[in-house]
């Protein structure tokens, strides 16, 4: 009979216990090395979107009482995009002093991503012009504030489609 043999079960107990610790604190030494990316949605961090998801929700609402908001860019070009929107009232009166900003972006990565703000304003059309560094697939997000009033405009673009974007 082996005398050493009632001290494994506490030594692997103790062992498992360790390795679980060092696991969890390997994940989050990890996890705290991915930077926090932006919602593809609110132009914000995810934290920010979810706890201010139904003031977003309801800004929105409140914008589409007062507001239309019309896409006239036609599909999106590598060499030269031409993004456009028209803001108007309800009852169809051109809005020229709105506040529009742009992010366009790449989905699932945000290493190309560029903003696009100061546009050319005319008649309630706001464009802007750019060129993109790459082919496929790009996210147009508008932010867009009329008075004390703002909504988001996402739209889903692909420069190898003949089709305009598309909300989303």
């Amino acid at each position: 009979m082996k005398k050493n043999s009632g001290i494994i079960w506490p030594i692997g107990i103790g062992l498992s216990i360790l390795g679980v610790v060092a696991l969890g604190a390997w994940t989050i030494m990890e996890a705290s090395k991915m930077p926090v990316q932006e919602s593809d949605i609110y132009m914000t961090y995810y934290q920010d979107a979810d706890a201010n998801a139904n003031k977003i929700i309801n800004a929105a609402i409140e914008f589409n009482k007062k507001y239309n908001i019309e896409y006239l860019g036609k599909q999106l070009d590598v060499n030269n995009s031409e993004i456009a929107y028209k803001i108007t009232t309800k009852d169809g009166k051109n809005i020229d002093d709105a506040k529009v900003k742009l992010i366009v972006t790449r989905p699932q990565t945000h290493d190309y991503d560029f903003t696009l703000e100061n546009p050319k304003v005319a008649n309630g059309t706001y464009s802007f012009e750019t060129k993109l560094p790459g082919i496929g697939r790009w996210n147009i997000m508008a932010q867009i504030e009329v008075g004390e009033n703002k909504r988001y405009y996402n739209l889903k673009a692909d420069t190898r489609s003949d089709k305009k974007p598309t909300e989303y």
